[in-house]
């Protein structure tokens, strides 16, 4: 299993980093395709638990959010916004006709999955489109696997304390906290790295982005793994070999986006 997982990764990242770097429609093409994968992978959660949100205008919504986003960035988001509310009403209005007694229940968790992932999945686009996004691009996701690698090696090794048992028992106090310290910590030698040539990537900045990324992003993973418990789901999908699916691979990576992109915009 673990070797299978390598090779994945050994596969897709120098795709994914090329991809980040050439940017454009390329770029937004592939977001689309897994934000459409992983919102497919969410109502086939709910799904087995008999609930039944609507599989095609999540889908639909998250690639119109992102899309939009790759096009006039957070212009129009309101009426965006404005219009797939009350499409997805709409829509679930017509099923209780039908005889849906979730109706209500699905509108929520239709919405749920849009704006999870159409909304917050789009800030993949957001970060690459910053002045010198590629770099921070590049000092982001890494903070991710930084924290993710050291967790897991800490927590293996020297872990006793349950983090949080009902949601994730494998998780310990301390692997986290040697994956916030560790994430911080490469992450200001990347950005030291980066910073040659991007002047605005600083040491300094690059440990605040690894501290705040890899302290906060774990709850994303929490949060899918409190889904998938509650339909006694272990894995989103099969698509990705070793892995699971998209959504399970994305669960830390949409907080770090977002976190991500207000830390570089606003600090």
């Amino acid at each position: 299993m673990l070797a299978k997982r390598l090779l994945v990764v050994i596969f897709l990242i120098p795709i994914f980093v090329t991809l980040f770097f050439y940017g454009g429609v390329p770029y937004a093409v592939v977001i689309n395709l897994i934000m459409g994968v992983a919102a497919w992978e969410y109502c086939r959660i709910f799904r087995r638990g008999e609930y039944s949100p609507l599989t095609i205008i999540t889908i639909v919504s998250v690639l119109a959010l992102i899309t939009s986003r790759a096009i006039w960035g957070f212009a129009f988001s309101d009426l965006i916004i404005t219009l797939i509310v009350l499409g997805v009403m709409a829509a679930e209005v017509v099923q209780y006709e039908r005889k849906d007694c979730h109706a209500a229940s699905d509108f929520a968790i239709t919405l749920a999955g849009i704006f999870y992932i159409g909304w917050i999945g789009a800030y993949f686009i957001s970060v690459r489109n910053l002045p010198d996004g590629q770099w921070w691009g590049m000092l982001i996701t890494p903070a991710i696997w930084f924290a993710d690698g050291a967790a897991f090696t800490i927590g293996r090794h020297f872990g006793r304390h349950k983090m949080a048992p009902v949601v994730s028992p494998n998780k310990t106090w301390e692997g986290y906290l040697g994956g916030v310290i560790a994430s911080g910590l490469f992450t200001a030698l990347l950005a030291w790295l980066w910073h040659m040539r991007a002047p605005v990537i600083t040491p300094e900045r690059g440990l605040l982005l690894g501290l705040a990324i890899s302290a906060v992003s774990p709850l994303g993973d929490l949060g899918e793994s409190m889904i998938k418990r509650q339909f006694g789901v272990k894995d989103s999908s099969k698509i990705i070999p070793g892995h699971g699916g998209m959504l399970d691979r994305l669960d830390s990576w949409l907080w770090a986006m977002a976190i991500g992109y207000y830390l570089v915009k606003y600090l």
